[in-house]
């Protein structure tokens, strides 16, 4: 019997990720739209680093607009790291139609999870979620 945590998994929506951006070609990207240099933008977002460093370890979030808040967080055994709260215009732009990656099982978007559940009975019948 499948579970139905990994009969949801096969069969939701899901961004196939192409090749993460990295600072060189974030740089590059930049540079082409602005008057700065690929050298001076690599500094700024270097500095940008070591703020965000700097006000989360005074325990300060750092709000950046157009992209989002990063707040210094803690778990259970006293690790700290930090969380991203994503900017709302952000989210709205990404979600305003115009995405052009790949979605993989685009087809299941807006399904329910008793619907795609009973995609997966019907195509695994010797494996089914009871549900």
């Amino acid at each position: 019997m499948a579970s139905r945590i990994s009969a949801i998994n096969h069969y939701r929506p899901q961004i196939e990720y192409g090749e993460t951006a990295g600072w060189r070609e974030l740089a590059e990207f930049l540079e082409a739209r602005s008057t700065l240099s690929k050298a001076d933008i690599i500094a700024v977002l270097t500095g940008l680093q070591d703020a965000v460093l700097h006000f989360n370890r005074l325990g300060r979030g750092v709000k950046l607009e157009g992209l989002g808040t990063y707040l210094p967080n803690i778990n259970y055994q006293g690790e700290i790291d930090a969380a991203h709260r994503l900017d709302r215009g952000l989210k709205r732009e990404l979600n305003n139609g115009s995405f052009s990656g790949k979605i993989r099982n685009r087809k299941n978007i807006g399904k329910t999870a008793e619907e795609v559940l009973a995609i997966w009975n019907a195509e695994h019948p010797d494996d089914p979620v009871l549900y």
